[in-house]
């Protein structure tokens, strides 16, 4: 028997409604926990107020929500395929002739749906929602406002200047990539040779130069010497400075390749980046597999019972394949792994799991 539209339809409003009720929940508690974290941090800061932390906490939920965005799929499926099952929608429809492989469909392209506009729209949403609670934020933290940026430690930029090339450290970046905290530069001469190590509490972008605050100069030939003022020359765009020193998620998933491409013509390995780029594409098939898991459990509750146990295994299930997603990221993170494996490979696994389950069950 084929599944009709109506049904189609039914099934597929049924898991919308409970994947998109667990996530609205999910930014509830995340929203609460953030505010009262951002209080704790910020409550004897010069400039607090609730209401401002509050809008900086709003602002930073959505990017912190594409964590929980296969949770959430995975949970919410499990939640339809069980209320369909107590229901006896689930009976109904396979004494008609239904097969697991019909009414899970729907679930599968919801998923698909969800991953797609989650890698398209949502994330260029949640990255861009980011930056602004980073502008919001600004002063408020003092030495703690790492806690709030999406900076990367350790991350060394090549650039050039009238002066010859150097290499640039930030620990935090502000104001859309014009205003770096925490600073060290390697600075050669136009021969390539070392010239100086510049440590600064803060650089300023301007037109092609660095302003650099409360600066203290390293060389060679004399002793470190302290100015209120100094000043570096660059050829970078502040766009190319807040995409060079940012981490890979606090880049959008349109602006990816560019970066890559930059980071590599900078001589600067992209692992990290290639490897988020590829993890965003591989998302829709991370949701597939976690719907196909879900579709597991829903197919054993539905003709044996054991709902407890079963739904036990499918979050045991899902948690494994979100751990085996982690240790793939570090590693594909650090060239041990191929990205393109590291970033697919979760997937993969996943559906297959799923797939090899169902089947057994299914069909014996």
């Amino acid at each position: 028997m084929i599944l009709g539209r109506t049904l189609t339809v039914y099934f597929s409003a049924r898991f919308l409604r409970s994947i998109l009720g667990l996530f609205l929940l999910a930014a509830v508690l995340i929203f609460l926990f953030d505010v009262l974290e951002l209080v704790r941090r910020g409550g004897d800061q010069e400039g607090f107020t609730v209401l401002r932390v509050a809008v900086i906490s709003l602002l930073r939920v959505p990017l912190l929500l594409e964590q929980v965005i296969p949770f959430a799929v995975l949970f919410g499926s499990i939640l339809a395929f069980v209320t369909l099952s107590r229901a006896l929608e689930l009976v109904v429809a396979r004494a008609s002739g239904i097969s697991v492989w019909q009414f899970a469909t729907p679930a599968v392209v919801v998923g698909l749906l969800i991953g797609i506009l989650s890698v398209v729209a949502y994330n260029p949403m949640a990255v861009w929602l980011q930056h602004k609670s980073d502008e919001v934020a600004s002063g408020l933290f003092g030495s703690e406002q790492s806690f709030l940026l999406q900076t990367t430690q350790d991350v060394w930029v090549r650039q050039d200047g009238l002066d010859g090339e150097s290499v640039l450290l930030a620990k935090q970046l502000l104001d859309g990539g014009t205003l770096l905290l925490d600073v060290t530069i390697f600075a050669f001469d136009k021969e390539g040779s070392f010239k100086e190590r510049i440590e600064a509490a803060e650089a300023r972008l301007g037109e092609e130069i660095w302003n650099l605050v409360d600066v203290t100069v390293y060389t060679t030939e004399r002793d470190p010497q302290a100015y209120g003022r100094y000043e570096i020359s660059t050829f970078l765009t502040a766009t190319e400075v807040r995409e060079s020193i940012g981490s890979p998620e606090s880049i959008s998933f349109w602006k990816l390749p560019r970066f890559i491409e930059l980071a590599r013509n900078a001589g600067l390995p992209a692992y990290r980046y290639t490897l988020q780029y590829q993890t965003l594409l591989a998302r829709p098939l991370l949701l597939t597999a976690m719907i196909i898991i879900a579709a597991a459990v829903s197919l054993r509750v539905s003709r044996f019972g054991g709902l407890g146990s079963m739904i036990l295994g499918g979050i045991v299930a899902g948690f494994v394949l979100y751990v085996l997603s982690e240790l793939a990221k570090d590693f594909g993170g650090a060239g041990i792994v191929p990205p393109l494996v590291a970033a697919w490979a979760p997937g993969v696994f996943g559906v297959l799991m799923g797939l090899t389950i169902l089947l057994q069950q299914e069909d014996g």
